[in-house]
């Protein structure tokens, strides 16, 4: 399993704008074969940073995600929003602490 997190600084004007294509692209995301989870974050007291969280089978699942049309289509229209570089990282879970 693999969880895909990705920091998102967008442009003031632009996060509702982005807000709206995250609503219209979240169901065909979680549909892609492997996603098993997919949220949106978004960070406290800066309204225009948000964070994806979605999880995966496998990175082949994720990169196979990452080359398809829906990708492409969705990364083109998100960067344009931009205010700042992306930042993303995929992370593997070591271990759960119980209470």
């Amino acid at each position: 399993m693999i969880l895909r997190i990705v920091k998102m600084t967008f442009r003031e004007d632009e996060t509702e704008n982005f807000l709206v294509l995250f609503n219209e692209r979240k169901s065909l995301i979680r549909a892609f074969e492997g996603c098993s989870h997919l949220e949106l974050w978004q960070q406290a007291g800066t309204p225009n940073v948000f964070f994806t969280y979605s999880m995966w089978e496998s990175e082949q699942h994720l990169d196979h995600y990452r080359f398809s049309e829906l990708f492409k289509d969705t990364w083109a229209k998100t960067k344009a929003l931009f205010a700042d570089k992306p930042q993303a990282w995929s992370v593997e879970q070591k271990m759960v602490v119980q209470p």
